[in-house]
């Protein structure tokens, strides 16, 4: 039997519960993995509470992110062998698949073996943030040297991701913060700029840092009135990626802004890069090839034990963190 994290109705962490159960064998192209670490995400508190793109059905499984040893193979998957340390990446839909537990099935397809000098937590912190990124800012938008991108949220996981992928590129990373507590942190972690978007005019500093041309590339998961504000900041022809809806109210449409400047308003999540096994390849990749070379290096923010999954999600929504937040199952 394993112990597995599920909800039995949707709401505040407290729904969560550790049951024990069953998990099963793999089928065809799918693994068993013994779970040692699991990342947790912004879209797994989402589901959580039914309020993601799918609808939970209770008693519901979760979780997108886990670094594990192989168990058990399914019928017609080649590559892996029992034993191997391997991740996930989120091409899943936690509806079918979810990786809160001491095991967990999961698809061959979105099973990675990662680099042997990781950690487990480590590991299980590689690949909703890179590809996520990676998608955005690389395979979307192409950013390129001395391009300016404005990241939002960049505590985040996915935030510090972005800024490590922009500073990768040549490009200019510019870090968007509420307040300025966090900047020395940001700066410290990466960040060539740090704005505190409630002590700062976000679209004025941006044209200050970059010569009054605006940021080629905004990329934003919070949405909501802000957008107007990430359209001044924009460049001519520029982007903003929407990826997440954290804000409490609609996202609206900066129509005038976005007509004088031929700006592109983008919504993105990182399901459209790895459903497409070209991309999904590219991306896989490059995130590999940024881990080996020292470009990538995911920052965990603190770690919990798996009897305090409650705990984890609580902390995650106090919005306090810097880098990932990982769960250790044993």
């Amino acid at each position: 039997m394993a112990r597995v994290v599920r909800f039995h109705k949707t709401g505040g962490p407290e729904v969560l519960q550790i049951d024990e159960i069953d998990v099963g064998e793999p089928g065809a192209g799918e693994l068993r993995l013994r779970v040692h670490a699991l990342g947790i995400n912004r879209a797994e508190s989402m589901f959580r509470s039914g309020m993601y793109l799918e609808e939970p059905t209770p008693p519901a499984k979760l979780g997108y992110e886990a670094a594990g040893t192989v168990e058990a193979i399914g019928a017609g998957v080649t590559g892996f062998a029992v034993g191997d340390k391997v991740s996930t990446i989120p091409g899943f839909s936690m509806t079918r698949y979810g990786v809160y537990g001491t095991q967990a099935i999961v698809p061959a397809a979105t099973t990675v073996k990662h680099p042997s000098n990781l950690s487990w937590e480590q590991a299980a912190a590689i690949w909703m943030q890179y590809m996520t990124a990676y998608g955005g800012l690389i395979d979307v938008v192409g950013l390129a040297a001395g391009d300016a991108a404005l990241i939002t949220a960049a505590s985040s996981s996915v935030g510090l991701a972005a800024i490590q992928i922009a500073n990768a590129a040549g490009a200019v990373s510019i870090a968007a913060t509420r307040t300025s507590a966090k900047r020395e942190a940001l700066l410290r972690l990466g960040a060539q700029h740090v704005i505190a978007t409630e002590e700062q005019d976000l679209a004025a500093e941006v044209m200050r840092i970059t010569d009054s041309k605006g940021a080629r590339l905004a990329f934003d998961p919070i949405g909501g009135d802000g957008v107007e504000k990430l359209a001044q900041a924009a460049a001519q022809y520029g982007t903003i990626i929407l990826y997440g809806a954290l804000a409490p109210q609609a996202t609206p449409f900066p129509l005038f802004t976005a007509l004088a400047k031929g700006l592109t308003l983008r919504a993105y999540t990182l399901f459209e890069v790895v459903s497409d096994p070209e991309r999904m390849a590219k991306g896989k990749q490059y995130v590999l090839d940024g881990l080996a070379s020292g470009k990538l290096t995911p920052v965990i923010a603190k770690t919990f034990p798996f009897e305090q999954i409650v705990e984890a999600h609580r902390f995650m929504e106090g919005n306090t963190q810097i880098g990932k937040i990982v769960v250790t199952v044993d």
